[in-house]
């Protein structure tokens, strides 16, 4: 019934702020700037502070969360290794496209980056559909639930996958992910982290 109810308000706000957005005036705000120097892009603007989530620069905010198979993990007992951060669910389709390229990450790379992957749990069906995608699938990097979303939220992760490159000194080193990340990708970041 609370899955209902949170999900009939998400639908709600997010059919307020597309009204907003849509009956909005699209003259320029007079905060907005143009960054890039390239007369082709548009929409760049730059955003007040906290209103795109965690940034560059800034220490990845804490957390514990219980994996699947039970035990507890806190962001903090990872501080001193390189920690890639993704936010993920089940059901979603680039999330499906990039855990294999994960998976594949992990085997090859597990002793010098730390995979976190969390799951929305309360955006799934069932929690035995989490389990039942990683089984099928043979992922065997670290997977924790974040079953009320509140770590979701934090990490402002609204489009998924969403993921963070998290240094050994427990500040996110690069600019976040949003969407699916290939192998090669991952590799790259991997050798831009301290």
């Amino acid at each position: 019934m609370s899955k209902n109810i949170i999900g009939v308000a998400l639908i709600t706000i997010l059919a307020v702020i597309l009204m907003i957005n849509t009956f909005q005036p699209k003259e320029k705000a007079s905060n907005e700037t143009d960054v890039t120097g390239d007369t082709n892009v548009n929409g760049v603007a730059i955003s007040a502070p906290n209103q795109g989530g965690i940034e560059q620069g800034e220490e990845a905010p804490d957390f514990e969360l219980e994996t699947i198979e039970g035990e507890t993990i806190r962001l903090s007992d990872l501080r001193g290794s390189k920690v890639l951060l993704n936010f993920w669910a089940s059901w979603c389709g680039p999330c499906r496209k990039e855990m294999p390229e994960m998976q594949q990450f992990h085997e090859e790379h597990g002793d010098d980056i730390e995979i976190l992957a969390v799951n929305l749990t309360n955006t799934e069906n069932k929690e035995t559909d989490v389990h039942k995608f990683l089984e099928e699938n043979g992922f065997t990097f670290p997977v924790v639930l974040d079953r009320d979303m509140a770590v979701g939220e934090t990490y402002m992760a609204v489009s998924l996958p969403t993921s963070y490159f998290i240094g050994t000194d427990g500040v996110v080193q690069l600019p976040k992910k949003v969407g699916p990340m290939t192998y090669e990708f991952m590799e790259e970041m991997l050798e831009k982290l301290n």
